[in-house]
């Protein structure tokens, strides 16, 4: 079946008004609902494997409406409001409010056309958005994993609201801890860690989600590609630290990015909210927007080679001044 086109209507309801994306497992379309006039939406067209036996086929969209109906109950400022799921011809189509604006990754690459490097304060009032929204999700009974956080899923509405889309790749974990997914899929690379490789036969839970954003912010921050979590189990030296790519990142922000992204999820944060907490503290930039960022701690001080010779240079005339006093 050929791609939907501008003009056409599905459920006679949805005007598809112009193709926005392409991924491994469908398409997605701006349209118009004929019914809320004014209303525009994302909708989701999410194509199954022609090659899969008819009953994994049935089993496969069954999964796919149960968990449609579960996103679709949730309710959060970043993230966007599933209002519809539904099936016509051998595609299943999931919509959602449409999210205006610039993902993150275009912002990015305008800066770095520029020459420059995304504001490290601009970045962590993203970042705690989004820690929010992945908080929200995880606190979810059963829990829900996004699994595709990169800067391209992230985008910045006029209104300075950053919302995490594309729930192509969504996990719920079931309370036997088995797993049931939306579509089968291993994110992207570059953002993956090691143990979601395996797609479903691996064990994922929040601490995946927070080793994609971790790479996320590395990314975003550096104007670099973070390495891939295989290339760097291979080769640990892979890894470039963030600041002496971009020396005006803080120490305490790269550590945190350091700590998310650590290879084995034993080693990074526990929660979505340990990260934020690391990350940003109780900096809150809708309250002080023009106050300084987190206070660094000392080892953010000592962690720093300006700050260290700072301290040795101290040290050092300290001692000189009680060298000269004891000698009078």
């Amino acid at each position: 079946m050929s791609d939907l086109q501008p003009g056409e209507t599905l459920k006679e309801r949805y005007l598809i008004r112009r193709f926005i994306s392409r991924g491994g497992m469908g398409s997605i379309y701006q349209a118009e609902d004929l019914r809320l006039e004014g209303r525009l939406t994302a909708v989701k067209e999410v194509r199954l494997d022609p090659s899969l036996p008819d009953d994994t086929r049935e089993q496969t969209r069954l999964q796919f409406q149960r968990e449609a109906n579960v996103l679709a109950r949730l309710d959060h400022p970043n993230l966007p409001k599933v209002s519809d799921i539904f099936t016509e011809g051998d595609k299943d189509y999931l919509v959602m409010d449409y999210v205006p604006g610039d993902d993150l990754r275009t912002l990015m690459i305008e800066a770095r056309q520029r020459k420059t490097f995304l504001p490290e304060r601009e970045v962590l009032t993203w970042a705690r958005q989004i820690c929010d929204a992945l908080a929200f999700l995880h606190s979810q009974d059963p829990p829900i994993l996004h699994r595709d956080v990169k800067p391209s899923n992230l985008k910045l509405t006029p209104n300075g609201l950053v919302k995490l889309v594309d729930f192509g790749l969504v996990k719920i974990l079931a309370s036997d801890d088995s797993t049931i997914t939306i579509v089968q899929g291993r994110g992207t690379a570059l953002y993956t860690p090691l143990e979601q490789y395996g797609g479903d036969t691996g064990h994922t839970d929040a601490r995946s989600d927070i080793y994609a954003l971790g790479a996320t912010l590395y990314h975003l921050l550096t104007n670099t590609p973070p390495a891939e979590a295989r290339e760097r189990f291979l080769n640990p030296h892979r890894v470039v630290q963030m600041r002496e790519i971009n020396p005006d990142i803080s120490p305490r922000t790269e550590r945190a990015v350091e700590w998310a992204m650590s290879l084995h999820p034993d080693y990074r944060p526990e929660s979505m909210a340990m990260f934020r907490d690391a990350l940003i503290g109780n900096w809150n930039p809708e309250t002080r927007p023009k106050g300084a960022l987190p206070t660094p701690t000392f080892v953010d001080v000592i962690a720093s080679k300006v700050e260290r010779s700072l301290i040795w240079v101290s040290a050092g005339l300290l001692i000189l001044s009680l060298i000269a006093t004891l000698s009078h």
